[in-house]
């Protein structure tokens, strides 16, 4: 799997748990879900995303979008 790949996989399955535990424990959660929006968002916009540059560092092969 490479990078790209690799970094939506991640985001997903955050938003996934987020959900679910805002359904199952507090409602609080969705503030977690909104920060990975807002992340996504302003990595579109930049091209800085933290969750690429740690899976570099772990040496994760790099895809298309995050050189």
């Amino acid at each position: 799997m490479n990078l790209d790949r690799s970094v939506f996989a991640g985001a997903g399955t955050l938003i996934l748990l987020s959900v679910i535990l805002s359904q199952v424990h507090s409602v609080y959660w969705l503030g977690f879900t909104g920060f990975i929006g807002f992340v996504m968002l302003q990595s579109a916009f930049t091209g800085f995303c933290p969750m690429a540059l740690v899976l570099k560092k772990l040496g994760v092969k790099p895809g298309n979008a995050f050189n």
